[in-house]
């Protein structure tokens, strides 16, 4: 059996001459108007223990809803006013000064709830955990307005549609499957964006690459949008940091089994990290280049060469509560087509090898 619980761990009109013409068609309904911005008042007094400290950190820290940068926001457009005056966010305060927030939330774009059977690990009122499956869309966009991830959160969570992205701190691509976790509060929104920020959200992965990998070891090369394939990410000077860790867990001829963990979390970090030091993922329509299937008996080779998507599945999630501070962790079992590829090489398993 694989090892996969340890880690080092998308009219015709009729021209009827003698009849009366038809009575014009009602007017169209007006559209209804956009849903106002939500309006936000605050009235805070600087207590003593708050003197020397600037604006934008005292307020950050006793509206711990919103993140700094917003409420940075507010102050530059004038919404905040310290002692009836509009101050600066770098304002020093002595205490006993009296803060008034007159500021506005802009409305989230507005999509359809959409009935879906969601794979919940867990939820409370502050998180809910997903295990997804391959083939589905996370976020609406060009081509896939409808039917996504976000659509069905909102049918099984109405709340969400006030947070930003409903929720949705982090993302999986299409045809990747696996564990990700969702908002449910402005709270809980603020502080998973931090701790993903702040790179201590444990997210682990398995993945199939072509390939004799190196035993273990960490990718750190930067990610940028590919100069030329505007679809595509790539390995590139100009790129953001990231940093991608793996270890092998099996191999068989010419390909091998990884878990990997993600220090980082650009788009698509592990297929481009994996294609860079020539061990692309196994179905990766994207980064493919090496042909799967090599050096496999035919029967095999066609179950690597048939997997419709890549193989990577997000196994393990780990963070800490935004509530109550505990430290949280959840595994979600390899997809069924994921397995079935396995079982399919398994009796080609090599040996467990000196360098593993």
């Amino acid at each position: 059996m694989i090892d996969t619980e340890h880690f080092g761990r998308e009219r015709e009109d009729a021209d009827l001459l003698d009849a009366p013409p038809d009575p014009p068609d009602p007017p169209d309904p007006p559209d209804p108007p956009d849903p106002p911005d939500q309006r936000i008042e605050r009235a805070l007094d600087i207590v003593a223990a708050e003197a020397g400290r600037r604006l934008d950190q005292v307020l950050a820290q006793r509206l711990p809803d919103f993140s700094r940068g917003r409420i940075q926001g507010w102050i530059d457009a004038g919404m905040v006013r310290l002692d009836g005056r509009p101050a600066k966010r770098s304002a020093k305060l002595v205490g006993g000064e009296r803060v008034r927030i007159e500021a506005w939330l802009p409305q989230p774009d507005t999509h359809a709830p959409e009935p879906m059977d969601l794979a919940i690990l867990f939820e409370d009122r502050h998180l809910l955990v997903i295990d997804k499956p391959a083939g589905l869309v996370v976020h609406p966009a060009a081509g896939n307005w409808q039917g996504t991830l976000l659509n069905g959160l909102l049918h099984h969570a109405p709340d969400l549609a006030g947070l930003p992205r409903c929720g949705i701190v982090h993302r999986l691509d299409k045809d990747t499957s696996g564990l990700l976790v969702v908002a449910k509060t402005p709270g809980a929104h603020k502080s998973l964006v931090a701790q993903l920020q702040a790179r201590t959200v444990t997210r682990e992965y398995r993945a199939l690459v072509v390939g004799r990998p190196a035993a273990g070891g960490s990718v750190d090369a930067p990610i940028g949008r590919h100069p030329v394939r505007r679809t595509a990410m790539a390995v590139t000077i100009a790129g953001k940091p990231a940093v991608t860790d793996y270890r092998v867990l099996a191999r068989w001829p010419g390909h091998t089994l990884l878990a990997l963990r993600l220090r980082t979390g650009r788009t698509h970090q592990i297929r481009v990290h994996m294609a860079h030091i020539g061990h692309p993922l196994v179905g990766d329509p994207l980064y493919g280049g090496r042909v799967a299937g090599a050096g496999l008996p035919a029967a095999a080779a066609r179950a690597v060469r048939d997997f419709p998507r890549q193989a990577l599945h997000a196994l393990r999630l780990g963070l800490v509560h935004p509530q109550s501070g505990e430290s949280m962790a959840w595994e979600a079992p390899l997809a069924a087509d994921f397995q079935g590829l396995l079982a399919a090489l398994e009796p080609l398993r090599e040996a467990q090898p000196a360098d593993v």
